[in-house]
């Protein structure tokens, strides 16, 4: 199956980056980390959302588990550097190069911020969206913290 442009370049960068998986393509979007994690069959906790927030007038990366919300509120709190709030879709895509529901963690035109849930350590293999609505590729937690240089948080609870 051809892959899209932008996902081809994601399964490019992680090859460059030591992570040799292929980018998986669906017949269908995944829309939800509950229909990513049921079409992989994994866990939805095994998810990890690539959320884009606003704060302190730059985009944050947040890779949260599918289990769970982020709390905004309480990441600020952490975080110390006021308040957090949605990225519009606007600034999603000038932020990422990427559409919302296909936000992938790497392949941005600059490097984001990035938190990464602690939550996600509970699960040997995660899915990531590989830029498109439906692509996804496995990494490992270890393997998400190495190519994103993020930094671990309790985001939800």
């Amino acid at each position: 199956m051809t892959l899209p442009t932008r996902a081809a370049a994601i399964q490019a960068q992680l090859r460059e980056l030591g992570i040799d998986r292929d980018v998986i393509r669906f017949d269908e979007g995944t829309h939800t980390a509950k229909a990513a994690a049921a079409a992989l069959g994994i866990e939805v906790g095994a998810i990890a959302n690539s959320l884009i927030f606003w704060m302190a007038d730059a985009p944050l990366l947040v890779m949260t588990s599918g289990r769970h919300r982020v709390d905004t509120a309480m990441l600020a709190e952490q975080l110390g550097e006021g308040p957090i709030e949605r990225a519009t879709p606007e600034q999603v895509r000038a932020a990422t190069g990427q559409v919302i529901g296909g936000v992938a963690p790497l392949g941005h035109p600059a490097p984001i911020r990035t938190i990464v849930d602690v939550a996600l350590r509970d699960y040997p293999e995660l899915s990531a969206a590989a830029g498109t609505a439906d692509t996804v590729f496995m990494l490992t937690y270890d393997e998400l913290l190495r190519i994103t240089g993020g930094e671990e948080r309790v985001v939800g609870d």
